[in-house]
């Protein structure tokens, strides 16, 4: 389907070459091509493209990742030029509650929000679809997070047969000029789909039912979303390729290894704060030899 055209994006080019060069480039869906065909079983799910090959070095690299996040948005609020929309998006068990836990725990409250999206209710049925998402995203200065997102309206009705291709393709337009509308009003876009195997799926299942500290997480209904595996990866593969553009790409994440998936994400997200050349706003004239009785 044809693409949107390139957008007035809220960073300069400096940050978009950066993004090209970058070390997850080649885990991102290109977004320049007309049409890119996507296959998720190219992409190993097992790679730590981002790891220095050895666990525990790892893990103290996304500590100092999470602390630099945490010192970045403390910059990042009070600039107020921009607003940062991180998506995590991934099949059950991918890793989205362990992403915000293993890479935002360190951020402080002021600024930083999480929306978790689950079935519409009945009042947000009666709008469009979009409409519940769009009063969630981020205002200036503001970071949010989306555990899960708008692309469950590409995926379950797609899955599921509610919606048809001519519909289907009408959604990605919309969610493509959505984002766009968002990008041109100063928000940035990271967009992750957790790729996780099959078989990883199944003993991270199995791990929910033989613990019963975790019962809480596990659902009858995975199961019946799990025999729809394959007709899930081609739904991720259909909107991956439509909906990775200029101003919102995708970017793979591979997420077999949970240490990987949150050092590969905490260095996109503090590499792109970087990016921004954030600062604080002017000082006030006023409080110049002020001093406190």
């Amino acid at each position: 389907m044809p693409r949107t055209s390139d957008a007035r994006l809220p960073f300069d080019e400096q940050v978009l070459r950066a993004r090209k060069a970058s070390p997850w480039r080649d885990w991102q869906i290109d977004p320049e091509a007309s049409r890119p065909a996507v296959s998720l079983k190219a992409m190993a799910p097992d790679a730590k493209p981002f790891s220095g090959g050895d666990k525990a070095t790892d893990k103290t690299a996304i500590e100092s990742l999470a602390d630099e996040i945490d010192q970045l948005q403390n910059l990042f609020y009070p600039d107020a030029r921009f607003k940062l929309l991180v998506v995590l998006q991934g099949m059950d068990t991918a890793g989205k509650d362990g992403t915000l836990r293993g890479v935002f725990s360190r951020t402080s409250p002021l600024g930083v929000r999480t929306v978790a999206w689950k079935a519409p209710t009945e009042r947000e049925r009666a709008h469009d679809y979009l409409w519940r998402i769009h009063q969630a995203v981020p205002g200036a200065g503001e970071i949010v997070l989306f555990n899960r997102s708008h692309y469950e309206d590409v995926l379950v009705p797609v899955v599921n047969g509610w919606i048809d291709k001519t519909q289907t393709r009408q959604r990605y337009a919309h969610i493509n000029d959505f984002e766009r509308l968002l990008a041109e009003t100063g928000t940035v876009i990271l967009k992750f789909m957790l790729h996780i195997s099959y078989d990883e799926q199944r003993q991270r299942l199995q791990d929910r039912i033989d613990d019963p500290d975790k019962h809480w997480k596990f659902s009858m209904g995975d199961l019946e979303v799990r025999k729809q595996w394959p007709q899930y990866q081609k739904a991720y593969e259909e909107f991956l390729g439509a909906t990775s553009t200029i101003w919102a790409p995708w970017t793979v994440v591979p997420a077999d290894s949970k240490t990987h998936r949150n050092l590969m994400i905490a260095t996109i997200v503090r590499d792109t704060l970087k990016g921004l050349k954030l600062r604080y706003p002017p000082e006030d004239p006023a409080l110049k030899n002020l001093r406190i009785e």
